[in-house]
């Protein structure tokens, strides 16, 4: 058994499998500016593999033996199949490998100071508005996000800063590979089951991560299972963020601009600390800021900046991200792919100056599906109109005989294609100026958006 931390202690010359890949991309950006040499390899052209490639990073599409090299270590993504070629030669050869969380744990265990973003809900927004609000008050932070940020117009950057801002995620407990000072925990729902089991299962590993963070916990203080967890964790300097003014940080005299956008006074024991108005929709909003605004103050910044800056973010990537206003209608792209975040979603989305909400749905994983069928169907109900894609199975194979027509089945007026170019057609001859058509999910829905945009254009 290899000790990658030692590793990279030793080795100076290491090859990504997968290296296009949104988790994979930042990665090795922070190792090459820490002097490593690298190569990488992918199926698929993308805008991360030119941002590699600029760094003087070599690309080889397709993935083929030979491409590995002189690699003294090999790192590789967790979608990948075990046959494999590139790691099969690397493991074949004795070269040391590694898939990527256990990489990312080393490289957060080089920086001095560590905030974990984690949660069910939320992550990407938060870890993004994080990494804004730090940098636009002077930190040089490095970070690793889950969306793109549009401030930097990527999802990961290298600072000069002994600073690193990570999106934590709990799927199969890759974030207990990590190495926080300080860790932030939004919320804890129902999700990845056909991995946790059971809620006591994934409420333990939350409690897990909190007991990894060094110098704080700062988490949900009205979430009753973060609650549980962070009790159970033995953590020590607890901050907590919520709606009820029994939280460190909390809001008072809420309101929304235009239907959706909350501003709000932000409050710290008692005391108002300013006033801030958000860019981004929804009411859900409104804990994720308080939970930046505190890891923010918490690392230094001022409150002042950090209020300030919090207004200035505009959302993440793929997070109600406007795509364009062609002919009247506004098309958008959201990576909601579990009930909670739809719901949150639509109703903002419903709240706003819309004549009809169309929800386009692409379901992700059979498990997921199947496990949460009835809640799916009653939160696309929120929508005005709704359309489905076959379910994208992902890493897991049809066991559970769960198709979209079950789902569809069940939310009156809801139409399913199997073709994207279909679904794009169908938007494009129904949906009317006034409304919103809206691709949700965490695949590869966001191509439908696209297409539809491509007919206006044609």
């Amino acid at each position: 058994m290899f000790d990658i931390d030692r590793l990279l202690d030793s080795v100076r010359r290491i090859h990504f499998i997968g290296i296009g890949g949104a988790g994979m991309c930042p990665l090795a950006e922070i190792l090459h500016a820490k002097g490593y040499r690298l190569s990488g390899s992918d199926n698929n052209e993308s805008d991360t593999l030119n941002r590699i490639r600029a760094l003087g990073i070599p690309v080889t599409l397709g993935q083929r033996a030979e491409n590995i090299g002189d690699a003294e270590m090999v790192v590789f993504t967790a979608a990948l199949l075990p046959d494999n070629p590139e790691l099969v030669a690397a493991r074949s050869s004795g070269v040391p490998t590694f898939e990527r969380s256990k990489l990312f744990g080393a490289v957060t265990r080089k920086f001095g100071n560590c905030i974990g973003v984690c949660g069910t809900h939320g992550k990407t927004t938060t870890t993004a508005l994080l990494t804004q609000i730090l940098l636009q008050s002077g930190v040089d932070t490095s970070a690793v996000i889950g969306g793109k940020l549009p401030l930097i117009n990527a999802n990961g950057r290298v600072g000069t800063d002994d600073m690193l801002v990570v999106e934590a995620c709990e799927f199969a407990n890759t974030f207990l590979d990590l190495s926080p000072s300080v860790a932030v925990i939004l919320n804890i729902d129902a999700d990845h089951l056909e991995f946790f089991k059971t809620m006591d299962n994934l409420v333990a590993a939350f409690s897990k991560f909190a007991a990894l963070a060094r110098d704080a916990v700062i988490y949900n203080g009205d979430d009753l299972k973060t609650v549980r967890a962070v009790k159970a964790s033995g953590a020590q300097n607890l901050i907590t963020f919520g709606s009820a003014d029994t939280n460190d940080w909390y809001p008072r005299n809420v309101t929304f601009n235009r239907g959706a956008f909350p501003e709000f006074d932000v409050m710290y024991r008692g005391e108002k600390k300013g006033h801030v108005r958000l860019s981004i929709p929804g009411a859900h909003n409104v804990l994720n800021a308080l939970a930046a605004i505190a890891a923010a103050v918490n690392a230094g910044a001022k409150i002042d900046d950090v209020l300030s800056h919090a207004e200035e973010f505009r959302g993440a990537g793929r997070r109600f991200e406007i795509l364009g206003e062609p002919n009247g209608i506004t098309v958008a792209d959201d990576y909601a792919h579990h009930p909670a975040e739809l719901k949150v979603t639509l109703e903002a989305a419903k709240k706003m100056d819309y004549k009809r909400v169309w929800a386009v749905f692409q379901p992700f994983t059979f498990s997921r599906t199947y496990m949460l069928l009835e809640d799916f169907a009653d939160v696309l109900k929120i929508a005005d109109r709704v359309v489905l894609t076959e379910i994208m199975g992902s890493r897991e194979v049809n066991t559970y005989d769960i198709h979209t027509k079950d789902l569809c089945d069940k939310i009156e007026g809801a139409v399913h294609f199997s073709s994207f170019d279909t679904i794009a057609r169908y938007l494009y001859e129904n949906a009317e100026p006034g409304d919103l058509v809206i691709t949700l999910g965490c695949g590869d829905v966001y191509k439908i958006a696209k297409k539809l945009l491509a007919l206006y254009n044609e």
